[in-house]
């Protein structure tokens, strides 16, 4: 599969720009989603949280069913469900004659482990195809990226056991957490990808970070035309995917 990669040295650039409130020592608001996120986790159980929609659905039928595993930026913060990236991917797939059931796995603040978590629940109905789209949270807590590679092979494991095909979501750190950790951060996706045999898309955010017309005001979670754009990113590899 053929990928256009902007430079490291430039995505770092913009990454630097899409913290600017953390390089500057205000991480209140990442810190906040975080802690928020794990409050509500916490409190809820696996028995608590909706099954995965039943494919039988009329108008699913004879659809390959699509499961996004990520964060906020896959359950679109600030948006409606229809106005984040699954979605709109969707309808992208379906204008192309490829329609897809979309489930939006997306958890505000969750990490690799909090994904892996509740992974077994949520291939209760197989999938055809899973996109990860995890780590970003782990790199904002300073995690080992040990972990966090480990996590993600497992996911990943467990993910093609279940006879799914993997995409796996690259992201970066800014280069406020340090030359070494952003390094051996942004190393860990490509490294997995080519070692599982998983599909790699580089850089989720690639066109949408440091955009201000493509970003809410915190600067960090993407719009409306945002997720538009990581939609139109990402349809190639849907494509290529769903015609294996």
């Amino acid at each position: 599969m053929r990928t256009q990669c902007l430079h490291l040295g430039a995505r770092l650039a913009a990454l630097a720009l899409l913290f600017g409130s953390l390089a500057c020592g205000d991480a209140s608001q990442p810190a906040a989603e975080l802690a928020s996120a794990d409050s509500a986790l916490e409190a809820r159980g696996d028995d608590e949280r909706p099954a995965p929609e039943d494919s039988a659905a009329t108008e699913m039928v004879g659809r390959q069913r699509v499961l996004f595993l990520g964060t906020s930026l896959t359950a679109g913060l600030g948006l409606s469900e229809t106005e984040a990236y699954p979605a709109r991917l969707s309808a992208l797939l379906e204008e192309r004659g490829l329609p897809i059931e979309a489930i939006n796995a997306g958890v505000s603040g969750d990490t690799t482990a909090g994904g892996l978590e509740r992974l077994d629940w949520l291939l209760r109905v197989p999938p055809d195809i899973v996109l990860i789209e995890l780590g970003a949270n782990d790199g904002l807590r300073g995690l080992p990226t040990e972990m966090t590679e480990a996590n993600l092979r497992e996911a990943i494991a467990r993910i093609e056991a279940a006879g799914a095909t993997v995409i796996l979501a690259g992201m970066m750190m800014p280069p406020n957490y340090g030359e070494d950790y952003t390094r051996e951060f942004a190393a860990i996706f490509p490294r997995v990808a080519e070692q599982t045999g998983s599909v790699l898309l580089p850089f989720l955010l690639e066109g949408v970070a440091a955009n201000p017309e493509l970003n809410l005001p915190d600067g960090i979670h993407p719009n409306a035309d945002g997720h538009e754009r990581i939609a139109s990113h990402l349809l190639p590899f849907l494509v290529e995917a769903l015609s294996r």
